[in-house]
């Protein structure tokens, strides 16, 4: 069993107007030193098969549901998961 950990987050060529409110008001706060803000989506899931099967169907899955593939990329790790660690 693995835990995928995806995370989607605006292509760089795309305007993220939250993470543009989030830095302006920053600067208004005084952290005037923060550089840039990324605002994105986190998903875990956990699946069962074997590892290549499994990085095929969350392609599969981060391509059809997860992520705008016109607007937004998305990277993903896996950790294998015992199942004992499931129950818990």
């Amino acid at each position: 069993m693995f835990k995928a950990k995806i995370f989607v987050n605006y292509k760089p060529s795309v305007l993220d107007p939250k993470a543009e409110v989030i830095q302006n008001t920053l600067a208004r706060l005084g952290d005037d030193n923060v550089q840039h803000v990324l605002v994105g989506k986190y998903f875990e899931l956990l699946l069962s098969g074997d590892e290549a099967a499994v990085r095929a169907q969350i392609d599969r899955i981060c391509d059809t549901m997860l992520a705008n593939i016109n607007t937004e990329s998305y990277r993903f790790t896996l950790e294998p998961v015992s199942d004992a660690a499931v129950a818990e």
